[in-house]
């Protein structure tokens, strides 16, 4: 029992604190944490752990269908676009050179998950019959998602050097 309600605690305090960063003024961290009970509640984790077959076909490769894509960008922009140089200052400052949205990486993110939603829609029981290749791509959700959202981000977040001292700017 202890292990389930310190594992509980814990699991609330980083989506809290997400939810009470999104809105400071509307949203206080205790708020964000009824928030995460709820959306808990909401996922029917009972649903999700009925069958080893669901928890793993189901929620394990569709969760792998969003992580895989978010990994090849990461990959992408700190190896290639970045060239392994990161100025940890400056993701901290509001203004700094990483504020604001990569409209690329968004994009290269829709891409890499869009292949997997018919296979995870009928993974799910929402659907009954996709094409072939959706079946086939649907199991190496996080390798298939992960090197298609890699190569977009590489297409489209190239960097283009300024003037000003090495820095750099997205395009």
């Amino acid at each position: 029992m202890a292990t389930v309600s310190v594992n509980i605690a814990a699991d609330v305090v980083s989506p809290a604190n997400d939810f009470a960063n999104l809105a400071p003024r509307f949203i206080s961290f205790r708020t964000g944490g009824l928030i995460t009970g709820l959306l808990g509640i909401a996922m029917m984790p009972w649903k999700l752990m009925a069958s080893v077959g669901d928890y793993i076909f189901t929620w394990l490769v569709g969760y792998s269908a969003l992580l895989g894509p978010i990994a090849g960008i990461m990959i992408v922009d700190y190896w290639v676009l970045r060239r392994r140089e990161l100025d940890v200052a400056e993701l901290y400052r509001p203004k700094g050179k990483h504020a604001g949205v990569r409209w690329s990486a968004i994009a290269a993110l829709v891409v890499g998950v869009a292949p997997h939603v018919p296979g995870f829609a009928r993974a799910a029981g929402c659907v009954e019959q996709v094409p072939a290749w959706c079946d086939a791509v649907y199991p190496y959700a996080w390798f298939t998602g992960s090197a298609i959202a890699a190569l977009v981000s590489a297409l489209l977040g190239r960097e283009r050097a300024t003037t000003a001292a090495g820095s750099t700017s997205r395009p």
